[in-house]
């Protein structure tokens, strides 16, 4: 009875203001943790945060795609971090720097090239790095499984990632982590505002309908969207301190992780280039281009 009415105490609604703009609907949701966990009073002051980054061809270069129609050409191709992981590696170390956790861990995956990647991480401000070397091409899934395994041996109160990497735009890994490791997650977050006492997370999302408002049980998994806030850049005496930082190297070998995927790539193509626009002489003619030739009317 007492955890009933404990649960309707949490329940809110919050009810739209009548305005002459149209009605946007807020909503609040409160999810628990599956379960429940005791903490000790200095977990708030010890929490360790993961954050999950990619290395991408920069978002600036033109894709060309490979002759032999696999993939995209990534070779003398400039390669970036991922803009969505920069923000989750930005709100992780402004969590940081409000006292609320007391390192910063990031990891990535994938060739001996995604050292730079890291480097850049741990010049915005990142304590150390973990890198797990990989050749073959990673999906969705077994990152989630890495991920997990990383999990299980650093155990952090929170991990975040970027919501989509802008190579494949998945939107598939903090979801699927969160399943494999039965944590609450939020994503597509735009706010991030942390409860030290209770040691919860409260996560404002952007939805079709308005906004809406998760309270997580911590530990938990977060994706970030692109108006949680703006990345900072890397100074020049960071990026030397950057040099001197750990970065521990592991292989999915040595976290017990399978490599192996179910899906199959049969072909990669470009999307067709657009047609020169038209002028038109009238409305009329406007009409029946729209009507007869491009059927949207």
């Amino acid at each position: 009875m007492n955890r009933m009415l404990m649960l309707l105490n949490l329940l809110e609604i919050i009810i739209p203001k009548r305005t002459s703009a149209p009605l946007s609907y807020q909503t609040r949701f409160i999810v628990i943790s599956p379960k429940w966990r005791a903490r000790d009073d200095n977990q708030a002051s010890t929490m360790k945060i993961m954050v999950a980054i990619k290395r991408v061809v920069d978002y600036a270069v033109k894709i060309r795609v490979k002759p032999d129609k696999m993939g995209v050409e990534t070779n003398n191709v400039k390669m970036s971090m991922n803009p969505f992981c920069e923000i989750a590696l930005e709100e992780a170390l402004r969590i940081k720097e409000s006292g609320l956790a007391s390192e910063v861990v990031a990891v990535s995956m994938g060739p001996s090239q995604c050292v730079d990647t890291l480097r850049t991480g741990l010049a915005m401000g990142a304590d150390r790095g973990i890198h797990v070397e990989a050749t073959s091409v990673l999906y969705s899934l077994t990152v989630a499984k890495i991920l997990k395994s990383l999990v299980e041996v650093e155990k952090p109160g929170l991990l975040f990632l970027g919501k989509q990497a802008i190579d494949d735009d998945c939107n598939q890994t903090g979801q699927m982590v969160a399943g494999l490791l039965s944590w609450p997650q939020a994503t597509f977050a735009s706010k991030v505002v942390l409860d030290k006492e209770k040691q919860v997370a409260t996560v404002d999302r952007e939805v079709d309908g308005g906004l809406e408002t998760l309270s997580l049980d911590l530990p938990a998994v977060i994706t970030t969207d692109l108006r949680l806030n703006q990345p900072r850049y890397a100074t020049l005496p960071n990026i030397m301190k950057a040099k001197s930082k750990v970065i521990k190297k592991y292989t999915p070998q040595e976290l017990n992780v399978d490599i192996k995927s179910d899906l199959e790539v049969i072909q990669v193509t470009e999307p067709p280039k657009r047609k020169a626009g038209v002028i038109v002489s009238s409305v009329d003619e406007l009409i029946d281009k729209l009507k007869n030739e491009a059927h949207v009317i």
